[in-house]
């Protein structure tokens, strides 16, 4: 069984409190279930981590990464919060250990401020999601799956 590393980056700890116009109603917990059963229906194992501590969110893209040099790894789906925006300690963790990575935001970063629209991982990244609210880690997972299936 493969395993998909879920990670979430500062202040994902406040969904459902934090915005909520912008992120929606839905807890942090809901997204774990969510996880949770897109990961079930695919058969794979899964990760699910949140870190307001970017050192942290590196520890589990080098964890991915292990299991990733022993072909037990789906991919990880990241929503690296302002961490995209300011993270190369995010980039190098993602390009040193190979991992299948999708990018994910809960929002539309694009219409929102202009410094939300640079993204240091996009470019190591399979696939960006945004704007897709919570239901954007179902779907990244969906697309993990796809990508296992043609591989």
């Amino acid at each position: 069984m493969k395993t998909v590393f879920v990670l979430n980056g500062p202040n994902l700890n406040l969904l459902g409190t934090r915005e909520p116009a912008v992120y929606g109603a839905q807890t942090l917990a809901n997204v774990e279930q969510l996880c949770q059963a897109a990961c079930a229906r695919h058969g794979f194992a899964l990760r699910f981590h949140q870190s307001n501590h970017e050192g942290a969110l590196v520890d589990w893209i080098h964890e991915a990464g292990r299991l990733h040099a022993q072909g037990a790894l789906a991919g990880v789906v990241l929503n690296a919060g302002a961490y995209t925006h300011t993270s190369i300690a995010l980039l190098d963790a993602v390009k040193g250990t190979g991992v299948t990575l999708v990018e994910l935001h809960i929002s539309n970063v694009h219409a929102r401020e202009s410094f939300r629209h640079h993204s240091y991982l996009s470019g190591v990244a399979r696939a960006v999601m945004c704007g897709f609210g919570v239901g954007g880690y179902g779907l990244a997972i969906d697309g993990l799956a796809q990508w296992q299936a043609a591989a």
